[in-house]
């Protein structure tokens, strides 16, 4: 098999294994990685190396950027302090805790013990969005994640870079390593904005040409990763902040054509970089028992040691950062987050693919393979596959023990801003009214409409809804749903009986589809808005 056919192949295999971990409620990364290992058993296929560099440049700034992109920035603000003590403060303690693990109980020299720190300190952010996406876990605990999960790549790359520079030359600098990651981190943010500011204008003017604006927003990612990596500071940072850019109001451009159409486009490339990610990760399992000499018992042993490692420090680590600073600003008891909800965050510290790329990308040392190079990565690998498959794995079932339940905030927020639209829609509509822009049969319409839509959500933001109505909008709801089925059904048999040509199907399919999906995401609003003063109350 060639290589575009292996690519094929694993994009097949990858859909009907997300398809399946989603039927089975299953985590995807899960499954992927088990599969990748089960398939590098396979006798006769060829083997699949990761390039490092591949992982660094082509797979990870757009999973970054959409990240970033989609991060709640008042959320992030708000639990700042907390997103820093987790992604810099714990990654560092983590670097910290496994060298000390790997220099005493492995007999690892200094230098490589830093290094091996580094590269199986930070969280993966595909796992981690993939577990929170998937349960139902409280807002906050949420944000913590994503937004821990932003930043620790950066922090741990950047020690990363500190341990190979002393491996390499033999000295070690703590005030050098501190300035180099202060610099490192303030040339991406700067980087990251300066990208933003140059493109922005070029956007305003692409509007109209969605294909050529949404490629721009991907190469615009790439772009600050690569200008960052050449002046030598993070291109994690510049592309997480670029994303952020492009993520506010006042900086985004986007058309509503353009976010229907950027949104699924980016969703669609974004999924398949991260499923081909994990199951390249599994397939990794051949050239990670290359050149190992340690007998297996003992390698076991060594894996078992690190990843208790990892796991005991984030559990350690969380519970005083998370209640300590808040006792030292003074808030009582009632404020502070429940036990459970930290134990949770303690056990969500799965590794992924930066991990096993730092790992195989370690340098040549005056010509000679990096010391150790074979056991970092195996032991790397371990981390990687005992922390995604034993923690998340388990995290469903420790969310009900603990009985960790969505707080509803979010909900609550979106009705509230709902309420809001409604309101100020209302009130234009009054304006309107006083001018004369409207008949009377377009006002009685429209004021029918926004009365309907500011009592809906006044009540569901309330908690005052009534359960008969909602019965009721859901008959509405099924019976729309079927309108506008005949319909599409209507217009594509005008198309098979050559009645209307593909392109006026398509056109006219496009509206329909659109108020459908209408419907199927919001179905209250869309009912509060077209159903009529003689609308049955009464089931």
């Amino acid at each position: 098999m060639n290589n575009s056919e292996i690519i094929l192949a694993l994009l097949f295999i990858m859909v009907m294994l997300v398809a399946l971990a989603r039927r089975i409620q299953l985590p995807y990364p899960i499954l992927l990685v088990l599969a990748g290992l089960g398939i590098s058993f396979i006798p006769g296929l060829p083997r699949i190396e990761l390039d490092p560099d591949l992982v660094f440049v082509l797979f990870l700034p757009p999973i970054l950027q959409l990240s970033a992109y989609n991060t709640p920035i008042r959320d992030f603000r708000a639990n700042l302090q907390a997103i820093g003590l987790l992604a810099i403060g714990l990654v560092l303690a983590t670097t910290v805790a496994v060298a000390l693990v790997a220099h005493f109980v492995l007999g690892l020299p200094w230098p490589i013990a830093f290094v091996l720190g580094a590269i199986v300190a930070p969280p993966d952010a595909v796992a981690a969005s993939s577990i929170a996406e998937r349960l139902k876990l409280p807002r906050r605990i949420v944000t913590l994640l994503e937004g821990e999960s932003l930043v620790n790549d950066a922090t741990a790359l950047v020690a990363y870079r500190v341990a190979i520079a002393a491996v390499t030359t033999g000295s070690f600098s703590l005030i050098e390593a501190g300035s180099q990651f202060l610099l490192a981190s303030a040339g991406g943010v700067v980087i990251g904005i300066i990208i933003g500011l140059l493109v922005t204008p070029i956007f305003r003017r692409l509007t109209e040409d969605v294909p050529v604006y949404l490629m721009l927003t991907f190469l615009s990612g790439y772009g600050a990763y690569l200008l960052a990596e050449t002046f030598h500071t993070s291109g994690v940072v510049a592309v997480v902040t670029l994303g952020i850019f492009y993520g506010q109001p006042r900086f985004n451009t986007m058309t509503p054509d353009l976010r229907l159409q950027g949104t699924a486009i980016w969703d669609m490339v974004v999924f398949a970089l991260n499923g081909l990610i994990f199951i390249l990760l599994g397939l990794q399992l051949p050239i990670v028992l290359q050149g190992l000499s340690e007998p297996p018992l003992t390698l076991m042993g060594y894996a078992a040691i690190v990843c208790a490692t990892l796991i005991l420090i984030r559990i350690i680590w969380v519970f005083p950062g998370a209640y300590v600073p808040r006792l030292l600003r003074g808030e009582s008891r009632d404020q502070l987050p429940s036990w459970q909800n930290v134990t949770i965050l303690g056990w969500t510290g799965m590794r992924g693919i930066v991990t096993l790329a730092a790992a195989l990308s370690l340098p040549l040392v005056k010509g000679m393979p990096f010391p150790h190079r074979n056991l970092i990565i195996f032991l790397a690998f371990v981390v990687i596959l005992v922390t995604l498959v034993l923690q998340g794995l388990s995290l469903p079932a420790l969310i009900q023990v603990l009985k960790v339940v969505d707080d509803g905030s979010a909900e609550r927020e979106e009705h509230k801003a709902r309420l809001k639209a409604a309101m100020a829609g209302k009130a234009r509509l009054e304006e309107l009214a006083q001018n004369n822009l409207l008949t009377e049969g377009q006002l009685k319409k429209l004021t029918h409409r926004y009365e309907g839509r500011t009592r809906l959500y006044r009540a569901r933001y309330q908690g005052e809804q009534d359960e008969q109505e909602e019965r009721n909008m859901q008959m509405w709801e099924r019976a729309e749903q079927e309108l506008l089925q005949a319909e599409l059904d209507a217009i594509l048999a005008l198309r098979n009986e050559e009645i209307i040509n593909d392109e006026i199907l398509r056109r006219v399919q496009r509206d329909l589809d659109l108020e459908l999906l209408r419907l199927r995401n919001n179905p209250s609003q869309w009912i509060a808005s077209n159903e009529s003063s003689e609308a049955p109350t009464e089931a």
